[in-house]
């Protein structure tokens, strides 16, 4: 079944995927990584005025990465706000996704969690460089096939 905002995208020839709803029956719609930042802008000029969170996931050991957006239209006088989760998927070997850093100034510190965790590039940030690891830290320790540095330390030890 498709919500509100994906038959509208329809009806203006913008491609995506119904998702369905979650359990509190809000839409979520995949985006392809290539089509995001037109279609961020559009939700923008839509109404989507707020980027309310911004984080990403990894799908399965070896699968795609995943980066997932909440937006909110934000009108005065209405008491419940039309919400939409945005996932975006990426392949693992090079994760490469649009910022929207210039659409929602927000997307700003959550895309760099998102690259420092995950490792997944987000195209025209201005500042993409970690934030809660130590520049020198290697690899992405949210993924699910991530062995810590750590763990060969032990390794050699014993």
């Amino acid at each position: 079944m498709q919500g509100r905002l994906s038959v509208w995208l329809v009806k203006h020839g913008i491609i995506h995927r119904s998702l369905g709803f979650d359990y509190q029956g809000i839409e979520t719609l995949q985006i392809k990584p290539e089509d995001w930042h037109s279609i961020a802008v559009i939700l923008y000029v839509y109404g989507y005025n707020y980027l309310r969170s911004q984080c990403a996931y990894d799908v399965a050991p070896g699968g795609l990465l995943a980066s997932v957006y909440h937006l909110t239209r934000i009108e005065y006088g209405v008491d419940q706000p039309e919400e939409v989760c945005i996932k975006v998927f990426s392949s693992r070997r090079n994760p490469r996704i649009p910022s929207v850093f210039w659409v929602w100034k927000s997307a700003d510190f959550q895309e760099r969690e998102s690259y420092d965790m995950l490792g997944i590039s987000y195209a025209n940030h201005p500042r993409l460089k970690r934030i809660l690891m130590p520049e020198s830290w290697i690899g992405w320790p949210l993924r699910k096939d991530y062995i810590s540095p750590d763990f060969y330390e032990i390794q050699d030890a014993h």
